[in-house]
Order: C-alpha cells, then sequence, then structure tokens
C-alpha cells in the first residue's frame, strides 16, 4: 500500500478543532516543520498537543502557539518560549508538566497497551498531586496513566511508500513511542524510497504504526542556540 500523501497540507486535511496530538521533536531537533506549517495554515484550533516542549517563541510548534491554536501543552519542558510563559501566567494557557522520563514512558505504555505505571520521579512533588501512590519495597511510588493521542505527526530522515520509517541520530527521540500510541500516525520525511530498500534492520518505526507520509518540501532545521568558537587570533 502506498501511503504517501501529495502535500502537507493533504496530510492534516482531518485532523480538527480539538483534537489531541503528539508532535515529535526535542527542542527545536527533529521538528515535522511541514506538517506545523500545514497545521498553521489550516486554523485548526483548541489543540491538546503532546510534545517534550513547545518550540521557541518564534519557531516549532511555537508557530502554532502565537497563533492561539493550542489550548493544552503537556510538556517536560517549558523554557526558550517567551509566549509559552507569557500564556501561563496570564492563564490563556493550560499546562501539565511531565517529568521527561515519565513523559516517554506514559507514551510509550499508550502505545504498548499498558494501563499504568508505577514510577518514584515526582514524589512528594507537586507531580504527586491528585495520583494514587503505592509503597513496594518501603519506597512510595507514584501510578502514572498512559497517553494517547488522536494523532501523532513526528519527522523521520527516510520512508519507503509502504511507511516503514528510518530516524537519522538525535531526530529520533519521541518518534517512535508517538507513532504507537496515536490513532493516526502522520510521518514527514526528507526522503522516499521503494520498499525493500531500507535494510529491515534498520527500521526504527514499522509501517503498521503508519498511515500516511509526506515528502517535506523544505527545511530550515531550526538552531535554538548557535555557538561558536571564536576565531583564532
Amino acid at each position: 500500500m502506498n501511503k504517501l500523501v501529495e502535500s502537507a497540507d493533504a496530510a492534516v486535511a482531518d485532523i480538527r478543532d480539538g483534537a489531541t496530538l503528539m508532535v515529535g521533536g526535542f527542542g527545536l531537533c527533529g521538528n515535522p516543520e511541514n506538517l506545523i506549517a500545514a497545521l498553521h495554515r489550516k486554523g485548526v484550533k483548541d489543540l491538546t498537543v503532546v510534545s517534550n516542549n513547545c518550540g521557541t517563541t518564534d519557531q516549532g510548534l511555537g508557530i502554532l502557539l502565537k497563533a492561539r491554536q493550542i489550548r493544552k501543552m503537556v510538556s517536560s519542558y517549558v523554557g526558550e518560549n517567551k509566549e509559552f510563559e507569557r500564556q501561563y501566567l496570564s492563564g490563556e494557557l493550560e499546562v501539565e508538566l511531565v517529568p521527561q522520563g515519565t513523559l516517554a514512558e506514559r507514551i510509550r505504555a499508550g502505545g504498548a497497551g499498558i494501563g499504568g505505571f508505577y514510577t518514584a520521579t515526582g514524589v512528594g512533588t507537586q507531580v504527586a498531586e491528585g495520583k494514587e501512590t503505592r509503597v513496594i519495597d518501603g519506597r512510595e511510588y507514584l501510578l502514572e496513566r498512559p497517553l494517547r493521542a488522536d494523532f501523532a505527526l513526528v519527522y523521520a530522515w527516510k520512508a519507503d511508500t509502504w511507511g516503514n520509517l528510518l530516524y537519522r541520530k538525535t531526530t529520533r527521540q519521541f518518534g517512535p513511542m508517538m507513532a504507537s500510541a496515536a490513532k493516526v500516525t502522520i510521518a514527514e520525511v526528507e526522503h522516499v524510497v521503494q520498499p525493500g530498500e531500507i535494510d529491515p534492520d534498520s527500521v526504527h518505526t514499522p509501517s503498521i504504526y503508519v498511515k500516511r507520509i509526506v515528502k517535506g518540501e523544505r527545511y530550515e532545521k531550526w538552531i535554538e542556540r548557535r555557538t561558536v568558537r571564536p576565531r583564532p587570533a
């Protein structure tokens, strides 16, 4: 089955107001840039977004946040985005802060069909408020629930037309977990090849999890903070 669609706009055409999205990326690394831009053009709003962070003020998911398209963020890091801070402090944005390891495991649990898991992370902090606790071998743990989404938007370096995905280096981050935890996974990729051209041992996300793929038209590959060495004298 050929899962390649003609454009990013076509790929996100059925994402409606109020949807829950998982969006890959770590900082600005591995953001599905073209899919984010397509959502911005579409104007879909009241989104709940599960992502490590919300980009920067003007880049990544920050584009959607600035346009008031996001109602709630479920994230582990909220720095680098002044608009995020402003909206949160003014009560315009709902935020659920989740420790990074817990966020990753909640997403993985959602994809694996796990009903919940216990972790010691967050015990005795605001993270524990309202959560069931249990003492195991003399140590207190929190019960964390899985995360699932209507759509997952992930970026991969290469895909075949069936939807098998290969990520490159740091861009791999949350992508494989998110792809398994959503009803519909849309993958934006730089290179599209024919089935059989990706070594099976190199497939990070099997095609069974992927509903659509789109070849990205252009990439800025944003950098949050560019630091260079001073030129030698």
